[in-house]
């Protein structure tokens, strides 16, 4: 037997077998307390059991200094923590459940940047501020996502409203017009292609394809101020007759054909993407159901809709804006078509004009779906002057316009003439005004559409 004293105690410790009692004189176990125990501060090393215990607050743990300093390998507790200090956790911990609950009571920081500036490698879940969007975004474990709203558009909505159409006349200028206001378009800038396919988000519009040489150029405007193409980057693949879409942060392009030896068409089912804010190439998105050619799309702010072409001119395909992916089928068009063209308010796609058949079957016929119902189109009016294909849409939240077009019957062949529908009451088209130059195979965006919102 062992005899330990320590300075300040009067009482003898005695060791005996290897077991001490505090209270006892026949300790059981290698520490045995009858009785409360209080210690200031108490570092234990190695590793210890407690088979049982009293006096401990299992209710509620709470840590009021600046640090809380954990060394054993193991522990737990079965109550509420209330931390009122700072809580710093190592990077090699491993957490096996999470709360599924949390409550932050005051500020905490975000990491923020621009686009340009996010992590290369991040995880799943991770969130920043993203300064080009103003918005929070999110790693889906794919890619970024971002936190958008409708709501300043419908809340504002004399911020928003500005419709622009491409050229098909090589030097020839971009068009304009307010959708909120009837009247005749106005110049808006130089293009360097002709016939290019437009999407956009709020604040920016790019263009890609068409008829011209190169057709693989994407280049893209500022909305908001009248201003020359901007060059953005390249399509993956040289594309003609393409269908394009797009939400707030990602524009999108599929289908078409690119010409091969002897100029025959080399139709695809590639869906190609861009993120509108990132200058770059397009990367790959996924396939449409058919190779498909002069099909056009709306969207809302989640779903993209591609309808008609020359494969398959009954059909509308769907794919989710925010994930890669193979479209799947939506419905059957009301009225066979392709070389239409399409818009939506984020409920309604409306669909409008083009050519039905192997003919020259003009269509003025409208029809419209609802975006988040799978379904076929509902036919509701027609275009207000004349038939056309080859034509443009764009739309805000309120109106939907068609803009330009041909009819090889009539002369002159193209058309300058632009309609408007209302997505509230449907209807026939009325004339809203006329662009600068009679147009045909072109494209439209706005600031408004109905993709607005999305991720």
């Amino acid at each position: 037997m062992a005899t330990i004293r320590r300075a300040g105690f009067g009482t003898v410790f005695e060791l005996e077998d290897s077991k001490v009692g505090i209270g006892t004189d026949a300790a059981t176990h290698t520490l045995q307390a009858l009785g409360n125990i209080r210690s200031e501060a108490a570092t234990d090393i190695g590793i210890s059991s407690l088979t049982t215990y009293q006096g401990f607050v299992d209710e509620e743990a709470r840590f009021t200094t600046g640090q809380i300093d954990n060394q054993s390998q193991s522990g737990s507790t079965s109550g509420e923590i209330v931390i009122d200090g700072d809580v710093t956790v190592s990077s090699a911990t491993t957490f096996t459940s999470g709360p599924q609950h949390l409550t932050v009571t005051d500020t905490f920081t975000l990491p923020s940047g621009d686009t340009n500036s996010r992590e290369l490698k991040p995880t799943a879940g991770s969130l920043r501020f993203n300064q080009d969007f103003a918005t929070l975004e999110f790693y889906t474990g794919n890619n970024w996502a971002t936190v958008n709203t409708f709501t300043e558009i419908q809340n504002s909505p004399g911020n928003r409203g500005r419709a622009i159409f491409s050229t098909n006349q090589p030097g020839s200028p971009l068009d304009f017009v307010n959708i909120s206001s009837q009247g005749n378009a106005k110049t808006f800038g130089d293009f360097t292609g002709v016939s290019a396919f437009g999407c956009s988000s709020e604040t920016r519009g790019v263009w890609a394809g068409g008829y011209s040489n190169p057709n693989f150029i994407i280049e893209y405007i500022t909305i908001a101020s009248e201003g020359n193409a901007i060059t953005f980057g390249d399509l993956s693949v040289e594309r003609k007759a393409v269908a394009a879409t797009s939400s707030s942060t990602r524009g999108m392009w599929a289908g078409g054909y690119a010409p091969t030896g002897g100029g025959s068409p080399n139709r695809t089912n590639t869906i190609q993407y861009v993120e509108i804010q990132t200058l770059g190439n397009s990367l790959d998105f996924g396939d449409l159901t058919t190779t498909e050619v002069s099909m056009s799309a709306a969207s809302s702010p989640t779903r993209a809709i591609f309808s008609g072409g020359y494969t398959a001119p009954h059909q509308y395909d769907m794919v989710t804006i925010a994930s890669t992916g193979n479209a799947v089928r939506f419905g059957d068009m009301a009225a066979v078509r392709a070389r239409h063209a399409s818009c939506s308010n984020g409920t309604r796609a409306v669909f409008g004009g083009g050519r039905s058949g192997g003919g020259f079957q003009i269509e003025g016929r409208l029809e419209y779906i609802t975006i988040a119902s799978e379904g076929n189109g509902i036919e509701f009016g027609t275009l207000s002057k004349i038939d056309r294909n080859m034509l443009a849409a764009a739309s805000s939240q309120t109106r939907g316009l068609f803009a330009g077009g041909y009819d090889p019957n009539t002369t002159p062949t193209s058309s300058n003439v632009i309609d408007f529908i209302t997505f509230s009451s449907l209807g026939n088209a009325q004339d809203f005004g006329d662009c600068i130059e009679e147009k045909r195979g072109v494209s439209g965006l706005s600031d408004s559409h109905g993709g607005l919102g999305g991720f």
